[in-house]
């Protein structure tokens, strides 16, 4: 039993004859007839009785039509659903901490508004983390810092972060080749801007003496701000830190100072919910700047 069969019972039922449902169907009458016997010897029921040319429903064929009728609706709610274009259902986004707390907000704000059909739920994680995510089919798309792979991933560029430098007021200008901080304040391994830190002070033959990893950037700003150490982090994240003013922005050489955030997804799993998001992010918006305040300088 099939939809195929269902439909030519369904269509029987409803016109009394085969002739009539063959001409509504654009059958012939014996592939029609066929495929109703064929049904029954599969059911092993009598689902009409033949009166002449007339076919009345039997009531084995009462029960059937009933559940015909809400399988064929189904069904065509499924094929609608897989061809409509219109966001719907449960969208799993990742992104990292910085992206989440600074610069989603307000695009995901503004998708829940577009799109009450769909339920969002966000997932942080550094890069690698939220790529293993999509790749286990656990997230549909995340947004993170490059480098993303592109052999298993597409993407669409999504913000140019600056990232700086972060120390205590007063802490003197950090330079290439100054004396080293004692402390790195950190997310775990996998952290781009971490990473970007690192590799910079390891240039220099100079590495701080320990790295202090956290859970959050309000954590580090927090830590930083009583002179623990230095933090690496997108300049955006201190518009939401309310004691910006007891820090110092120290300013990475040009090239080395800029991060793109991409939204990624699984390579030939763009859908309908991850376009609806690409076009928000791409609509101008006003800049996440910092507040006024830290003391800014040109790392050397």
């Amino acid at each position: 039993m099939d939809l195929a069969d269902l439909k030519i019972f369904s269509a029987v039922a409803r016109e009394g004859g085969v002739t009539r449902a063959a001409e509504r169907l654009h059958r012939v009458q014996s592939n029609v007839t066929t495929r109703v016997r064929q049904l029954e010897e599969d059911l092993g029921v009598q689902l009409f009785i033949r009166s002449g040319k007339r076919l009345h429903l039997a009531p084995a064929g009462q029960v059937l039509l009933e559940y015909a009728d809400r399988l064929l609706n189904l069904a065509q709610q499924a094929r609608d659903a897989v061809q409509d274009v219109t966001p719907r259902g449960l969208f799993r986004l990742g992104a990292m901490e910085s992206t989440a707390a600074v610069r989603l907000p307000a695009p995901l704000s503004e998708y829940n508004r577009r799109y009450p059909g769909v339920t969002l739920e966000l997932r942080t994680g550094n890069p690698q983390q939220l790529a293993t995510a999509i790749l286990a089919g656990e997230l549909d798309a995340a947004l993170a810092a490059e480098p993303i792979a592109d052999a298993p991933f597409e993407k669409l560029p999504a913000y140019d972060e600056e990232l700086v430098i972060v120390a205590a007021a007063g802490h003197p200008p950090i330079h290439a080749k100054g004396v080293p901080p004692r402390a790195i304040l950190t997310f775990e391994n996998g952290c781009p801007h971490r990473k970007r830190l690192e590799i910079w002070y390891a240039e220099q033959g100079a590495m701080p003496e320990r790295i202090i990893e956290m859970s959050s950037y309000h954590a580090i700003l927090g830590c930083i701000v009583v002179g623990m150490g230095i933090s690496l982090m997108p300049r955006c994240v201190l518009s939401t830190f309310p004691e910006s003013k007891r820090l110092s922005i120290h300013h990475l050489p040009k090239g080395q100072d800029r991060a793109q955030t991409v939204l990624f997804w699984r390579k030939g799993a763009r859908s309908p919910k991850i376009d609806a998001l690409a076009q928000i992010l791409a609509a101008p918006s006003p800049a996440a700047n910092g507040k006024r305040g830290p003391a800014m300088t040109r790392v050397g």
